[in-house]
């Protein structure tokens, strides 16, 4: 193993991490970095991988919510009680908010309709000016709605928002949470009914790209720092999260609009 080539994957691993669950595309960032870095890495393997590590953490993070889901689901199928019922009905709103994206990613997979600007860092600057500009529509937004609130038709526009995440470049949280928000969601519940949708998302994207990682010709130590990466990833992506709410909840995206928008016209400019 080379110490300096496991730093590099420390680095990303980091990198994806801090910037999976915040409004600035970890994909977006990751790009930008391959541009500005000459690294002899698969990114693409290292962003499934990675991206595999953010999961588990959002996972873990979200597990009493998770967990209350699943038991309420069933023990409203099996008894139909009352008491249920509103837990039941959040997880069809989640399955409904996932369809849009769900389809348009099969589309655009199959068509590979971002093929020719997917390697575009352009791309990635004006996506970030795009999420700017979607988060600063949304600034002062506070919203009256918490789950037991959102409608079918709430939650499939949210869906609709979620499309743009498939963009290169644009933030799949900083969209969904725009989208929760433009239909009167709080804050928080608008957070939380984007990482409910961000989970079956990302479990559906890894099962379709798993395929692809498991015929690579990859090295037991390419592995090892493939695993190092994922476990940065996790942990960073956990705390980054835990702290991304506390933004939300303080109406603090702006912060976010500033960033995206110096990224934006930098990545424009001189990439």
């Amino acid at each position: 193993m080379d110490f300096i080539e496991m730093l590099k994957y420390i680095f990303l691993g980091f990198v994806q991490g801090f910037t999976e669950t915040i409004p600035v595309s970890s994909s977006g960032h990751l790009m930008i970095f391959k541009e500005l870095i000459s690294l002899d890495i698969d990114f693409d393997t290292l962003a499934i991988v990675t991206n595999f590590g953010s999961l588990l953490a959002i996972i873990f993070l979200f597990r009493k919510d998770i967990f209350s889901l699943i038991k309420s689901f069933f023990s409203y199928l099996s008894t139909k009680k009352d008491e249920y019922k509103s837990e039941y009905q959040y997880c069809w709103l989640i399955v409904l908010g996932c369809i849009p994206a769900g389809l348009m990613g099969l589309v655009v997979s199959k068509l590979e309709l971002f093929a020719k600007i997917e390697d575009n860092i352009k791309i990635v600057g004006i996506s970030l000016l795009i999420t700017a500009f979607l988060l600063f529509l949304i600034r002062n937004f506070k919203g009256h709605k918490d789950d037991s609130s959102i409608t079918a038709k709430n939650a499939f526009v949210v869906g609709i928002f979620q499309i743009l995440g498939l963009f290169p470049g644009i933030s799949r949280s900083g969209s969904t949470i725009v989208g929760g928000m433009t239909q009167q969601m709080k804050r928080d519940t608008a957070f939380k009914y984007s990482f409910m949708l961000y989970i079956p998302m990302s479990i559906a994207a890894m099962l379709l790209e798993i395929g692809d990682i498991l015929e690579a010709s990859i090295s037991i130590v390419t592995w090892i720092y493939y695993g190092i990466a994922m476990t940065v990833a996790a942990i960073v992506t956990f705390l980054v999260t835990k702290w991304f709410r506390k933004i939300v909840n303080n109406g603090k995206l702006i912060y976010f609009t500033i960033y995206c928008s110096i990224v934006g016209l930098l990545v424009i400019l001189f990439l």
